[in-house]
């Protein structure tokens, strides 16, 4: 079985739903922690091809800073990027990884299409 990589917050109920999931099947997870890690645009960039997303399909759009900084009014591509690599909170969470492919854990149970 392939690796499997899960952008994690173990603060976020999902997340650990997700990650448990992965595990009870069997999975080598590598967890990133993203919200402590150095994210570029280019892993944002990478991640919406792996994903087959746009930029504001992998955001958090009920986080007060998406409010704050008024992104429901951007329609720049980049800039949605440039806000998630600004402010990792804005990315939705989990995302999970394996073979160039990648799911957003929503339900959690949406991880167990990569295993």
């Amino acid at each position: 079985m392939s690796k499997i990589t899960i952008w994690h917050n173990p603060r976020c109920s999902k997340s650990r739903e997700a990650l448990k999931l992965l595990e009870e099947k069997g999975a080598e997870v590598e967890v990133f922690k993203y919200l402590d890690e150095e994210i570029t645009k280019e892993d944002i960039k990478k991640l919406l091809n792996m994903i087959g997303a746009k930029p504001r399909d992998i955001m958090r759009t009920k986080e007060a800073i998406y409010k704050e900084l008024g992104l429901k009014e951007v329609d720049d591509d980049e800039k949605l990027i440039e806000a998630m690599v600004e402010h990792h909170k804005l990315i939705e969470r989990p995302i999970v990884i394996k073979d160039g492919k990648a799911v957003i854990g929503r339900p959690p149970s949406k991880v167990l299409d990569l295993v």
